[in-house]
């Protein structure tokens, strides 16, 4: 059997142990049933690149995460979604931004990269391309949940802003969402997807679409997906910078994620996944938990939210 390895995540953040028995089984058995259909994906030759989109649409139609269905409130009371895609065999890519109407971001985000010229689309312009594909839109309504509505609710009127899964928000649903392959072909691919921070303002923008900060894949490196303060990636191009520390200084993929993880990254910031050409993994961070899972050819299968 040709190897394959996929990993994903669901967030990362303040997440205490604590966090109530029937909230965290739910999480668990989100994860453990997106992971078991990107593994059988994977198993049965699919690529890496249709993998990660299918694999981040199952998180956009889970209510838990903050995606799609998931997605947190904006300060003027709707949704803004961000996507991006990258195929490692050829470092084509695609991303989205203030995404409304659309179910699944990502694969808007996939189809920039197949089915136009560019790489980069925000807003009403994405929404329009969409349209030109043929796209079903939601209602906005869709796209509303309870829990997230109060989320939003104890911020509201007020300047704050809010990383979901920050202390304060520990019982509820959390976090951007993302899945990195390498398939059986030797391909890699990365997808992240989000809806960004609770209560964000002008339209704010974080890491996840952002090809370098956010997500990248190439084939002599590595494929990676963050989460976290998308700021802090923005600033520190770290999903590009642990290609570049395997590629020109010969770190190892575990070494390197490491790295920028705990010492590039403040405390407290976030967390990441990531897959290299041979297949090994690595799904560092440094928030009290990340929602995270890994499944390989050789058997490994495990979703996580702390050690």
């Amino acid at each position: 059997m040709k190897k394959y390895t996929l990993a994903i995540h669901g967030g990362a953040g303040a997440i205490p142990p604590t966090v109530p028995e029937d909230q965290k089984i739910l999480y668990f058995e989100a994860l453990e049933k997106i992971l078991k259909y990107g593994n059988k994906l994977l198993k049965k030759g699919e690529t890496a690149l249709n993998t990660v989109e299918l694999v981040v649409n199952k998180f956009e139609d889970c209510p838990l995460f903050n995606c799609g269905k998931g997605s947190v409130f904006t300060f003027d009371g709707g949704h803004s979604m961000d996507a991006s895609i990258m195929d490692g065999k050829n470092r084509q890519c695609g991303a989205v931004t203030g995404i409304t109407r659309i179910q699944h971001p990502v694969s808007l985000a996939k189809d920039v990269m197949s089915n136009s010229k560019y790489v980069f689309l925000n807003g009403k312009g994405a929404e329009e391309f969409a349209k030109e594909l043929g796209y079903k839109f939601k209602n906005k309504k869709y796209f509303d949940t309870v829990k997230r509505y109060e989320q939003w609710r104890l911020v509201q009127g007020s300047d704050k802003t809010s990383l979901d899964h920050n202390a304060e928000f520990a019982a509820a649903p959390k976090g951007t969402v993302g899945a990195v392959a390498l398939d059986i072909y030797g391909d890699l691919a990365a997808a992240t997807s989000t809806g960004g921070m609770t209560n964000k303002k002008w339209d704010r923008i974080g890491d996840s679409p952002v090809i370098g900060a956010g997500t990248f894949a190439d084939n002599s490196t590595c494929a990676v997906s963050c989460t976290g303060e998308g700021e802090e990636f923005i600033k520190n191009v770290i999903a590009f910078d642990i290609h570049a520390l395997m590629m020109y200084k010969g770190l190892s993929l575990k070494d390197a994620s490491e790295y920028v993880t705990h010492k590039v990254l403040k405390k407290g910031i976030g967390g990441l996944i990531a897959v290299d050409k041979e297949g090994n993994f690595s799904l560092p961070y440094n928030t009290l938990g990340m929602y995270r899972g890994v499944a390989t050819s050789k058997g490994i299968f495990e979703v996580k939210i702390w050690e």
